[in-house]
């Protein structure tokens, strides 16, 4: 069988008795085909079962001085390391009661004696093939499991790629620089984890829903690259017209990433909440936001995190049409911000996460070559057009 194909060892066959000849009568009987262990007493037996050759079965003896069969089955049975191999009893006990509680403890086989060979061989030959199919079973489990492991753990790393690579997209048309995606990754994440507790938000942030927001993060400005050059890089103030323009990247966003979603057949997935927040982070709580307007709750969480995140990175970095603006500052712009562009609650989180929101800023802070080469891109496609990023 297959099983017996996946190991090159022969079953190894513990014999537990305090006859030494009975012992050596069924040595004899099984050579041939298994390698065996003898031990005269219960407390040998579990040695030799929790020694370095584990046997695949055990011959137990029921009337042994000292410790019986029915303790050493016991004590067997309450280790983990040894109470998976089958024990078949060999007594000169009859009685039903003596084979029910032999079968009650966990006996996997119950054999009279005097022992009947032909008997013997063919209770250890079935009982031998029974658990090396149950081995084979369970390895192939665990195996199955932990090639799915890996294959999730594989797939999870491809799409956090495939994520960023689709994210950079927009980032490297904009005045942004590629760390503002992560920067406003790991602010939502604070703002959520901050917030789970939270007797409004607790029935919406699970670790799931956390992690999705957390992972769609960097698509909230994947719209942008369908805004003309012309608008997208103006180093000044955009005009009415143009600034009509750019707020449709919010709806760009939604419908690339909508697009996406329907191709996928599991239904709910991350890509709900990375349309949720591509279209909606620029709402504002007191209802003043684009592109519908939405007020208060009917904004999804999701971007209600990603809007104060978003402003909160672009107040402290610089632009080309900007210096960088302290924490301090950014901070009482939030905060004046309470109740109006940002969800209270949020703000509140907001501001006892303020720490962690340095922390974040420093660990991904752009370097001076990053900046000054979109800085460098930036004039050039302000003059000439740039139809791809340098």
């Amino acid at each position: 069988m297959a099983f017996l194909a996946t190991t090159a060892k022969i079953p190894c066959v513990l014999i537990v008795d305090d006859s030494p000849a009975i012992r050596s009568m069924i040595r004899a009987l099984l050579q041939g085909d298994y390698t065996t262990l003898e031990a005269g007493n219960g407390q040998q037996a579990i040695d030799f079962a929790l020694g370095k050759r584990k046997p695949d079965l055990i011959l137990l003896d029921v009337v042994m001085p000292d410790m019986d069969g029915y303790a050493t089955l016991e004590r067997l049975q309450a280790s983990a390391l040894t109470a998976d191999i089958p024990v078949i009893f060999l007594t000169a006990k009859h009685s039903e009661e003596d084979e029910k509680r032999g079968l009650a403890l966990g006996a996997v086989d119950y054999i009279a004696k005097p022992i009947c060979p032909s008997l013997l061989l063919a209770r250890v030959h079935n009982h031998i093939m029974l658990k090396g199919a149950r081995d084979f079973l369970q390895n192939q489990n665990s195996y199955l499991e932990s090639e799915v492991q890996r294959r999730t753990a594989e797939l999870t790393e491809v799409q956090k790629a495939t994520i960023m690579a689709m994210a950079s997209l927009a980032e490297t048309r904009d005045s942004d620089t590629g760390n503002h995606l992560h920067r406003t990754q790991y602010y939502v994440l604070t703002l959520a984890q901050r917030l789970r507790s939270h007797p409004r938000f607790a029935a919406s942030l699970d670790d799931r829903s956390i992690d999705a927001i957390y992972r769609s993060a960097p698509l909230h400005d994947i719209g942008k690259v369908g805004i003309p050059d012309h608008i997208l890089l103006k180093p000044g103030r955009l005009t009415p017209e143009e600034f009509e323009v750019m707020k449709t990247h919010t709806v760009l966003g939604r419908d690339v990433i909508a697009a996406a979603e329907r191709l996928i057949t599991a239904g709910d997935t991350f890509l709900t909440t990375a349309r949720h927040i591509a279209y909606s982070h620029h709402e504002k709580w007191d209802g003043s936001g684009y592109p519908l307007g939405l007020r208060g709750e009917e904004i999804p969480l999701p971007a209600r995190l990603m809007a104060l995140a978003d402003v909160y990175d672009a107040l402290i970095c610089r632009r080309v049409y900007k210096a960088p603006m302290s924490h301090e500052k950014a901070v009482a712009i939030i905060t004046e911000g309470r109740g109006l562009h940002f969800d209270p609650d949020v703000v509140d989180a907001f501001l006892t996460a303020q720490h962690e929101f340095c922390e974040i800023a420093i660990r991904f802070s752009d370097s001076e070559e990053a900046l000054q080469h979109k800085e460098n891109y930036l004039k050039i496609a302000a003059v000439h057009g740039a139809p791809q990023a340098a």
